[in-house]
């Protein structure tokens, strides 16, 4: 499998194994080592294989829901909606092709499948990493939009989908690459004991194979700009242009307030720590997967140190790297007001339980969260009569903005106080 996201495909196994519980054995004056198929204790491999189930059916179950919910409310048919559903599908497809084959990885001793499958799996992970870390930027950068320039024309649906293209045909190009290289390899100094009666087996690898080790380098470092820095860094500085815009307006609000200001005000707050917790949780998840890539690469460690940094560290780097494609539906999706209305409709709940005022109270305030045609649904206005603007109800001086945090700011009503 790719290496780029599988940790035990990497050549430091030769030195790795010779610490790891084997056993040496003189053939035609070739040194064989013997390794064990399991790579750990049924303890260990009982906690790998209990952790990753835990994020793979909260990737597989958030995200479905997720596509399922915007699949089936037209009105949900928005921009942001679009890029949260392909931010769906693209975890799904870390959850299918990334989670299994990464643990099977980590718990085994070489590669189960066959040619065509280290090519295809291969290319299928390195894309769907890809396009969630590029749709992460996309949905960035149209909250950027809304919020820090909210009289520019808004993107919209086709625009969206061009742009989701473009995601997925950059993912496909920086990964090629990579599948080209991927080959099959046998390791000739390596046999893998297959049972407690001397059965042996020769072991595969599915790993790229480089002309010149300077090549793997350039390109790890290439991955490392385009799908960790280049992203990082422009969630981080749109996020923080937001946060400073909303700050800049609620911190307007102080004083004698009126209940529908306070509100707002204390919404706007909540965004921002929202937001905050987005860019830290992008950043403390990959992370160590990234550094741990590159200091295989640029780095000449000891045996020992190998050693554990590929049976127990690079597993938990993948499993947190993985964490973001599960927690990914929670953030963009059932903590936003949307989701957990368009939810009710497609089950048809708040019809069922909810008395017919409540349901038109329901109704009317959903179709203010919802509005994305830029104009705002007016609260009533109290009398004024000296006409003072007070700068922090709703009003058309910025009707997009404060549509955004009706929509993002109940994101933040189940994690962030």
């Amino acid at each position: 499998m790719s290496e780029k996201w599988d940790s035990n495909s990497s050549e430091s196994w030769n030195h790795i194994w010779s610490g790891n519980d084997t056993q040496h054995h003189w053939y035609s004056d070739i040194n064989i080592t013997y390794v064990n198929y399991y790579l750990h204790q049924p303890q260990v491999a009982a906690v790998f294989i209990s952790s990753y189930l835990l994020i793979f059916v909260l990737c597989m179950v958030g995200n479905t829901v997720v596509c399922f919910i915007v699949i089936r409310n037209r009105h949900m048919h928005t921009v942001t909606n679009f890029f949260i559903l392909n931010l769906a599908i693209s975890d799904l497809l870390v959850g299918i092709f990334c989670m299994p084959i990464t643990l099977l990885d980590n718990i085994i001793a070489g590669w189960p499948f066959g040619s065509s499958m280290c090519k295809i799996s291969g290319l299928v992970q390195g894309i769907s990493v890809a396009a969630s870390v590029f749709t992460l930027v996309a949905i960035a950068v149209d909250r950027f939009r809304c919020v820090v320039y909210p009289f520019k024309p808004k993107l919209t649906v086709k625009t969206a989908f061009v742009t989701i293209v473009i995601i997925w045909g950059l993912a496909i190009a920086i990964m090629t690459p990579s599948a080209i290289m991927l080959h099959v390899q046998e390791e000739k100094y390596y046999r893998v004991r297959l049972s407690s009666h001397n059965k042996t087996s020769t072991v595969y690898w599915c790993r790229e194979d480089w002309p010149r080790h300077e090549m793997r380098r350039i390109y790890t470092t290439v991955l490392f700009a385009t799908i960790y820095l280049a992203p990082l860094s422009l969630i981080v500085i749109m996020y923080a242009r937001i946060g400073a815009s909303l700050f800049k307006t609620a911190a307007h609000c102080t004083g004698k307030q009126r209940p529908v200001q306070w509100h707002v005000s204390k919404k706007k707050q909540k965004v921002i720590k929202m937001l905050l917790t987005v860019a830290l949780l992008f950043i403390l998840s990959w992370l160590p997967l990234w550094t741990l890539m590159m200091l295989s690469d640029y780095t000449d460690l000891s045996p020992n140190k190998l050693r554990i940094i590929n049976i127990y560290i690079y597993p938990f780097a993948h499993w947190l790297a993985f964490c973001n494609s599960s927690v990914n539906p929670i953030i963009y999706g059932f903590f936003n007001e949307n989701f957990r209305n368009g939810f009710q409709d497609a089950f048809q709940i708040c019809q069922k339980k909810a008395k017919p005022q409540e349901a038109y109270s329901l109704r009317a305030k959903r179709n203010i969260v919802i509005n994305t045609s830029g104009l705002l649904v007016q609260e009533p206005v109290s009398q004024n009569p000296g006409g003072e603007n007070l700068g922090c109800g709703k009003s058309a001086d910025n009707p997009t903005q404060e549509s955004l945090i009706e929509e993002m700011g109940e994101a933040t009503n189940s994690t962030v106080a």
